[in-house]
């Protein structure tokens, strides 16, 4: 396997700390230093199936955003099915699966100068067949970067856990960025983290603020969460959904909010809702960014008709209203190719508050 090629690894200390997010942003920042960087996921868990092959969202990503010239199998090298841990514990190939990831990445780095590696959570995520973060990060001979979200006490803590894992199995840290504070705590949190981390013998690499576009979802996403159907077909756009509503209430109290960026969750039934709807936001396009009608329970025809016609993306869900609301507040929001506004922010994001140099500089 390539030894020589600069390459990082970007660890998370949990779920949904903006692992991702970061690794979308420092490729564009590499690229200013590296023109060919290269990308790899080697673990994924969250896969669509791409001309026969199970392929890692997050590769799907950053190939549409970065135009990486190089098959998405190989940026996607282990796909973790729903019982790849059970095959995984009946009969270890951990040789072979080192390999797969090997070989994937010397094709990965084949005419690059630099590859980043984005693991699959925390330092430990995998560790049941053998391929821990931690264990992987090993196999490639990559330097981590940790990413927690903000606060001191906690990420402190929860970077020391990961620090354990991938000390003993002999990687080094390069340092720790911060993500998801809130603005006018920048300086606050940057200031004692950075003591706290100094501490644990770790640099603290950037300060990122909260962004609350980056955790709304469109409608997209929300129908795929819920395999909804769609009842109508609005002129395409990327409206974020910024607030949830179950309409639980009359028609005429539902109207106050009929505002851009607003969800309405409602039975299927309640065809006085939509028809207010209707009325509403008939010359406004953006007066809502949408409705889930629950329970599968499907309007009538002349109902359907004014659906139709509507400005607005209008769904039909199999569960109820509350079970709809609890998965809509419950969705992991992935940034998505056609998400260009996030992309962007992503990007400035990392550019500004990130230190590059020190990064290229560790490797």
């Amino acid at each position: 396997m390539n030894t020589t090629l600069p390459r990082v690894f970007i660890a998370a200390t949990r779920q949904n700390d903006g692992k991702t997010t970061t690794s979308l942003g420092l490729l564009a920042a590499l690229q200013k230093h590296h023109p060919r960087v290269g990308y790899i996921k080697p673990v994924g868990q969250r896969f669509v199936e791409i001309a026969e092959q199970k392929i890692d969202e997050d590769t799907v990503l950053m190939d549409a955003v970065y135009k990486l010239n190089c098959p998405l199998v190989d940026m996607s090298p282990i796909a973790v099915e729903p019982d790849f841990t059970r095959k995984y514990l009946e009969s270890a190939n951990y040789d072979a699966l080192v390999k797969k990831i090997q070989k994937a990445f010397d094709r990965v780095a084949w005419e690059k100068d630099f590859v980043l590696c984005e693991g699959s959570g925390h330092a430990g995520v995998g560790a049941v067949f053998d391929l821990s973060n931690a264990q992987v990060a090993k196999i490639l001979g990559a330097k981590v970067i940790i990413v927690t979200r903000g606060g001191i006490g906690k990420p402190v803590d929860e970077v020391a856990l990961n620090q354990a894992l991938f000390e003993k199995a002999g990687v080094e840290i390069i340092g720790v960025i911060v993500n998801k504070v809130l603005p006018d705590r920048i300086d606050y949190i940057a200031e004692f983290t950075r003591k706290g981390l100094k501490r644990k013998g770790l640099e603290l690499l950037g300060v990122l603020p909260h962004q609350p576009m980056l955790s709304r979802p469109t409608i997209d996403s929300i129908r795929e969460e819920l395999q909804a159907e769609n009842l109508n077909s609005p002129p395409p756009r990327h409206a974020l959904i910024e607030d949830v509503v179950v309409g639980a209430m009359g028609a005429q109290n539902a109207t106050r909010f009929f505002k851009r960026g607003v969800l309405i969750i409602t039975p299927g039934d309640r065809e006085d809702i939509v028809l207010a709807a209707s009325t509403a936001c008939r010359a406004a396009a953006d007066c809502l960014a949408g409705i889930v009608l629950t329970g599968n329970l499907r309007p009538g025809p002349a109902v359907l008709e004014i659906i139709r016609k509507l400005p607005f993306p209008v769904l039909l869900a199999a569960d109820d209203s509350y079970e709809v609301a609890s998965k809509v507040h419950d969705l992991i929001v992935k940034t998505r190719p056609d998400d260009l506004e996030k992309i962007s922010l992503i990007r400035d994001l990392i550019a500004k508050h990130v230190d590059v140099k020190k990064i290229l500089n560790a490797l």
